[in-house]
């Protein structure tokens, strides 16, 4: 401690600097990482600030520079994996720059409540918003919203009209698609995410575009809802018909489902019917059979968000979503069609 620090008060960058022997200035510049600093007047500083346990005032740095080193995350479903992870990456990016994340977790997808968090955000006087809600009300709200902060999204790039960053969930579903079709098979169902999410649509676009490509018909579409008991139904419905050898099903929580479906109709996967999932959650290796799927990185998609805000602070445009591609991992679950099964097309009636 600086002889002129008394005990119980907080050490403040006047003690910081008496300690080290500078101006306050050149703490300040050593604060802020300002380049016409020496390394050895560095050095000194940072070594008085750890012997006294300095802590910068971030309340009275905000009235100097008019921020408040927080960033409002406007977020839903952050139980699921991806939102999970993609808010892990925007935190974990915002604190290596130092600011803080205040998050506002939407229960339901509605003007009022997107709007209430808005406010929240105003009243906190965030410096800027990053949207994790790839729903297009949501996208919509935003557009018509008059906040004096940049505002970035992470979507699927479907127009959103947002900076940001976005998972190509079309290529994502292609690999998937083509995967299945290099190993020879012709009858491919999709069972996707609800409808309203601009995630589903995109992987439901590129299921049909893969398909299309290769001459096959996309007329096996089941509507899932994100969670293992939806999966499980459209499983149900999927191997009663018994018109398809293989399904891409559109997140890793409704393949649980679908497997388990399959097996108590006493089919095989892949012997019967291959199965695809996406998003590779840490689980996905450990299913029976382990789940081939579609990796996505959900935390570098939060850290490129966080990225587009703060370029945008910094005088940037961010005009343009950046782009962050999936990639295929093969484990068991998907095959060759058996010798014995029908290749020609057939629907789902």
């Amino acid at each position: 401690m600086s002889p002129d620090a008394s005990p119980g008060r907080a050490p403040v960058m006047g003690d910081v600097a008496r300690m080290a022997g500078v101006s306050h200035q050149t703490v300040s510049r050593v604060l802020n990482n300002h380049p016409n600093v020496s390394s050895k007047t560095k050095e000194r500083v940072e070594s008085a600030i750890a012997n006294l346990g300095y802590r910068r005032n971030t309340a009275a740095r905000s009235l100097v520079t008019r921020r408040s080193r927080t960033i409002g995350v406007l977020a839903c479903e952050t139980g699921q994996f991806g939102p999970a992870n993609t808010l892990l990456g925007v935190e974990q990016a915002g604190r290596e720059a130092g600011y803080f994340v205040s998050i506002a977790n939407l229960r339901e997808v509605t003007s009022e409540s997107i709007n209430d968090a808005i406010a929240h955000f105003r009243n906190q006087s965030v410096d800027g918003i990053v949207i994790l809600v790839p729903h297009p009300d949501v996208l919509a709200v935003m557009r018509d919203v008059s906040v004096p902060v940049p505002i970035v999204a992470a979507g699927s790039g479907a127009g959103t009209q947002l900076a940001g960053a976005s998972l190509d969930q079309r290529m994502g579903a292609r690999l998937a698609v083509e995967h299945l079709i290099g190993l020879g098979h012709r009858r491919i169902a999709h069972i996707s995410g609800p409808p309203h999410w601009i995630d589903a649509a995109e992987r439901i676009k590129g299921w049909q575009e893969a398909l299309g490509s290769a001459g096959l018909d996309a007329a096996v579409l089941l509507q899932g809802g994100w969670d293992a008991a939806s999966g499980y139904r459209a499983g149900v419905a999927l191997v009663e018909h018994r018109t398809v050898t293989a399904v891409f099903v559109a997140n890793d929580q409704m393949a649980v489902g679908v497997l388990r479906a399959v097996q108590e109709a006493g089919l095989r996967v892949p012997g019967d019917i291959s199965v695809v999932g996406y998003d590779d959650q840490p689980e996905a290796e450990f299913f029976i059979p382990p789940l081939t799927t579609v990796k996505q990185d959900f935390e570098e998609l939060g850290r490129r968000c966080m990225e587009a805000v703060l370029e945008q602070l910094g005088g940037e445009s961010g005009s343009e979503a950046q782009i962050v591609s999936p990639r295929l991992v093969v484990r068991s679950t998907t095959a060759a069609p058996g010798p014995d099964v029908d290749l020609a097309p057939s629907p789902l009636n």
